[in-house]
């Protein structure tokens, strides 16, 4: 019999606190949701590897290590609103809802949404909210947020999430792809949004945020 618990531990040991997640608040998160809750059945004991995991529908949960890191940069409190953009299973869902007051989780799958609501509804996490739409066009109804987390990469950020962003908001986005994909942090100060990369990364696209196609004559 698999010891979650263990695996949990070593994850957060052997794989988080070495690429300088130092957050106390997002490393008890990760400590204790339960990871192996939110992959199918059949990955449940590869749930706690460094890695990708497909959830279904060409969606990925992201690996824990570039995961927490991205946390962290987005400096969570705890009465803080949170809309993930493209929440697939509810893993990360769940990490906020440790750290903030409430999460909005958009998912574009409607497959994917249910599941997760079904998980995060059992697991007892009843501050996360999950909504379906498209993943570019953010979430309107509950804006402004204080943070706006974006789970994989994308070529570009529409103007859509940063106007849902409240002032003093943080947007934490990857953007570009493969190894050249960047970790980036924006800041809205008095409508104003400035940004800035954070690390290197490397992690798997969100569906909907390719650039406009240019007209070349």
């Amino acid at each position: 019999m698999i010891n979650y618990e263990a695996l949990r531990v070593k994850m957060v040991d052997n794989q988080i606190r070495p690429t300088d997640v130092t957050s106390h608040s997002v490393l008890s998160a990760f400590l204790s949701v339960p990871r192996e809750e939110f992959v199918p059945a059949d990955k449940k004991a590869l749930a706690y590897i460094d890695t990708d995991i497909a959830v279904g529908g060409g969606r990925y949960l992201m690996e824990p290590s570039p995961l927490a890191k991205l946390v962290q940069m987005a400096t969570i409190g705890k009465d803080d609103l949170v809309l993930e953009v493209g929440c697939n299973s509810g893993y990360a869902s769940a990490i906020f809802s440790q750290i903030a007051s409430s999460v909005v989780a958009l998912e574009s799958d409607e497959t994917l949404a249910g599941a997760a609501t079904q998980t995060l509804s059992r697991l007892g996490y009843d501050n996360v909210a999950v909504v379906t739409g498209a993943l570019e066009a953010g979430y309107k109804a509950e804006a402004p947020f204080d943070v706006i987390f974006l789970h994989g990469s994308v070529a570009v950020i529409p103007q859509a999430l940063f106007d849902q962003l409240r002032d003093g908001g943080r947007l934490v986005a990857v953007i570009g792809e493969g190894n050249a994909s960047r970790a980036t942090l924006y800041i809205k100060e008095r409508g104003v949004v400035t940004g800035r990369p954070v690390f290197n990364t490397s992690v798997k696209p969100l569906p909907g945020f390719a650039p406009a196609p240019e007209f070349v004559f």
